[in-house]
């Protein structure tokens, strides 16, 4: 059994500590908290199974570090932090421990990483012998194991695209869904995940990484952005209102340009609502998914939606990311200390788990 810590616990966290407790090779040892509020709580409670685990919650990061944990799921946030997570993951990557999470995108491949995120972790692994792996679901398996799989699979491949459809009024992150993306703002404001360069920046390690992996070379890397109005006020589950005018839809497209052509495409189509730009892509139910289509001979479309937490779809998203990750930990146990990407790391079917109901 190795011993686990989960490391935050917000939408992401809560998915690993399910997945830890039902991994039949992996033992939680601990969850590191920064809410207060939190401390004391039970880890059962925290991820929402209705039964306690015998782990209580801590923001000890010293002491659960210092008891040499085997692995660390790394679940807090890095989309405002991102030095701050880069710090805790280093930390724990000192320490002698495997470090899975989906907070650090330029990490998603090392190759491309800037130095300054790529070399101390490098360091960490040299100086203590713990090992990263960083992926999540888009970017993550959704734009690299996925299609490439499925590019397998073709006689002509002519190109690749990676589509993410979601509505994202039923996204329980408030603060990403308003200040990141730029629902509910005017169009003249300009939301920080759409200034330029930065759709590149989370993506733009994937679009090599599969250029790598499919043998192709780029030309360059081109973003592509638009943007739409609600045309009137709606009223959201989990956030509240998002006026009429505001921004209701927003479509972008992170393009490998090989050969002077979009060959490699990841594209996200995201709505506050499901009336806003109807003429844009949408699910198959309306809700969410991720879709890879390979054009060529043949034609091949795959598309996967995934619930949790009462058929919640981004819920499902991050429980599949979750599932990667954490099912990543006994094959990153057994490997040499290092830094992985996705090429590296297999994804193992379920094994010990098939017909085993939540413990």
């Amino acid at each position: 059994m190795i011993r686990t810590v989960v490391w935050g616990t917000g939408n992401v966290g809560r998915a690993a500590l399910r997945a830890v407790d039902a991994h039949p090779g992996l033992e939680l040892a601990a969850v590191l908290v920064s809410d207060p509020a939190k401390v004391g709580r039970d880890a059962g409670t925290l991820a929402g199974l209705g039964r306690e685990l015998g782990v209580a919650a801590t923001d000890d990061v010293g002491a659960v570090l210092g008891a040499r944990p085997g692995a660390v799921v790394y679940a807090a946030s890095g989309d405002v932090r991102p030095d701050g997570a880069l710090e805790d993951v280093v930390r724990a990557v000192a320490a002698g421990a495997v470090v899975v999470t989906p907070s650090l995108y330029p990490l998603y491949d090392p190759r491309s990483a800037p130095p300054e995120f790529r070399d101390p972790v490098l360091a960490a692994v040299a100086g203590g012998g713990g090992s990263l792996f960083a992926s999540g679901v888009d970017p993550g398996w959704g734009n690299d194991v996925l299609p490439l799989l499925v590019s397998g699979l073709g006689t002509v491949v002519d190109a690749v695209r990676c589509q993410e459809i979601f509505d994202y009024s039923t996204y329980e992150q408030e603060f990403s869904v308003r200040e990141l993306i730029g629902m509910g703002k005017p169009l003249d404001h300009e939301p920080p995940m759409l200034f330029p360069s930065v759709p590149t920046m989370v993506w733009g390690g994937q679009i090599r990484l599969m250029a790598r992996a499919l043998g192709a070379e780029l030309d360059e890397i081109r973003e592509t952005v638009d943007r739409r109005p609600l045309e009137a006020t709606v009223r959201t589950r989990t956030m509240g209102v998002f006026e009429e005018g505001t921004q209701g839809a927003v479509r972008f497209e992170v393009q490998g340009i090989v050969g002077g052509e979009p060959r490699i495409v990841i594209e996200h189509v995201t709505r506050i609502h499901p009336s806003c730009a109807p003429d844009w892509p949408v699910p198959p139910d309306g809700a969410g998914a991720h879709r890879v289509i390979v054009e060529g001979r043949p034609r091949i479309e795959v598309t996967v939606a995934a619930t949790d937490e009462d058929e919640n779809r981004a819920a499902g998203g991050n429980a599949t990311a979750v599932g990667r990750l954490v099912g990543a930990i006994e094959w990153l146990a057994a490997a040499e200390p290092g830094l992985y990407d996705a090429l590296d790391v297999p994804i193992r079917p379920a094994v010990g788990k098939l017909g085993r109901s939540a413990r």
